[in-house]
């Protein structure tokens, strides 16, 4: 866990109605206690095995309504047409085989004094600890005009599923010589350099089938991780077809118009041909009723633990908490999950928790054979995570072979995550 990153390391050592399975009461009786975890994500998903590994004897259950879980990462490659949807589906079926009670809807209350938790059947279910990873929702009162129904003619494809697939045939729909035009919200929000792999691969697709099209940003911030690897990528590949407007050009978007396909932004309006806009962002609504997040929308958490700082008992993991450097993506969520795992055993032994040493890995792909990275590790530093020695980012002046490999190992890294998480 102490070694230093490397993007070789990393890659090989990532660190609705299904069945309700019933524990057996001789299990029960066994129990070292009752661990409930909501959210059937990177972080949920990683978390619920962690817990049932370290300690067969806990009731482990696992709150989540979706039969299938749909991934974020590689989702735009779906959109770009370079992958189906299919190959982003990952069930439940590997965690109910080591003992895990899968209960297959959605909780809709919490309530930390009887340590319970309620779902859309009305069931409810008690815990002596409990696991947030809701992941996020979208602040849509901060961007006024956009709503679900907006959603459905200015997708934000942020949510990986049905939004994935209608902005992929808005695409495919557009003329060629069209303009498509991504409106990017201020951080924090879910994955920062999303947002540009999707212009990225959206101008993949628009070069190989519609060559007079072009990308347009919007974006609510100046600068942007990994912007020199981008900013590099996008001339060698793309030439003038990208197009981006930062913050102090008043490229942050204030309002949309659904009915006109409209953007509105400090600066001036845009009617795209294709809008997708990504919302500003929270943690997902079961952390806001559970009363587990602040002002911000996101929730403060201890780093040792994840347990909130506002509701006793309750861990938060994954996107919704507020993690310091630790950036909100997959491989963060995953590492999160374990070492919650990991705090609540201790915890719930009487032990003190081990400080965790956490490492997070993000891949991006341009275009097909062409990807970069950038590694982390992660320590608690006071009331937050902070970066520590050890990180790796690939370097902005690299021959294309290096750029080929890493696009080979994001592959092996998403069959690594996915088949640690979910099978």
């Amino acid at each position: 866990m102490n070694a230093p990153v490397t993007r070789r390391n990393v890659v090989l050592g990532i660190t609705a109605a299904a069945t309700s399975y019933a524990v057996p009461s001789i299990l029960r009786a066994q129990s070292a206690g009752r661990v409930v975890v909501v959210g059937g994500g990177f972080g949920g998903a990683a978390c619920a095995r962690a817990l049932k590994r370290a300690n067969a004897k806990l009731q482990v259950t696992l709150i989540e309504p979706n039969k299938v879980f749909i991934s974020c990462p590689f989702s735009n490659e779906v959109i770009a047409g370079l992958r189906e949807i299919e190959a982003q589906q990952f069930g439940y079926d590997k965690l109910v085989a080591e003992g895990i009670t899968v209960v297959a809807q959605a909780a809709t209350t919490v309530d930390p004094e009887r340590r319970s938790v309620r779902t859309t059947d009305g069931a409810t279910l008690t815990y002596d600890r409990l696991v947030l990873s809701p992941g996020i929702d979208f602040h849509v009162e901060a961007l006024p005009g956009y709503d679900e129904a907006a959603s459905e003619k200015m997708p934000h494809a942020w949510k990986a599923g049905a939004q994935t697939l209608l902005l992929r045939r808005q695409l495919e729909a557009m003329e060629d010589g069209g303009t498509v035009a991504i409106a990017i919200p201020a951080n924090p929000s879910r994955c920062p350099p999303a947002p540009y792999e999707r212009a990225s691969l959206i101008a993949h697709y628009l070069k190989t089938k519609k060559p007079r099209a072009k990308v347009l940003i919007l974006d609510a911030k100046d600068s942007f991780s990994q912007q020199r690897l981008f900013e590099r990528a996008w001339k060698e590949l793309y030439g003038n077809m990208i197009e981006r407007i930062g913050l102090s050009q008043g490229g942050r978007v204030t309002s949309v118009d659904a009915s006109t396909k409209t953007i509105v932004t400090e600066f001036g309006n845009y009617t795209p041909d294709v809008a997708n806009v990504i919302p500003p962002q929270r943690a997902g609504h079961l952390a806001q009723i559970a009363g587990a997040a602040d002002a911000t929308g996101w929730c403060p958490i201890d780093p040792v633990t994840f347990e909130s700082k506002l509701v006793p008992n309750i861990h938060v993991i994954g996107d919704a908490c507020l993690g310091g450097g630790i950036p909100k993506s997959a491989s963060a969520a995953s590492a999160q999950g374990k070492a919650c795992a990991a705090a609540i055993v201790n915890l719930l032994a009487g032990r003190a928790p081990e400080t965790p040493r956490l490492t997070g890995v993000c891949y991006t792909t341009v275009a097909p054979g062409y990807g970069f990275s950038l590694a982390g590790n992660y320590q608690p530093r006071g009331d937050i995570y902070a970066e520590v020695e050890g990180g790796a980012t690939s370097p902005v002046d690299a021959p294309r072979e290096l750029r080929a490999r890493e696009a080979d190992e994001a592959a092996r890294w998403f069959q690594t995550i996915t088949a640690d998480t979910f099978g």
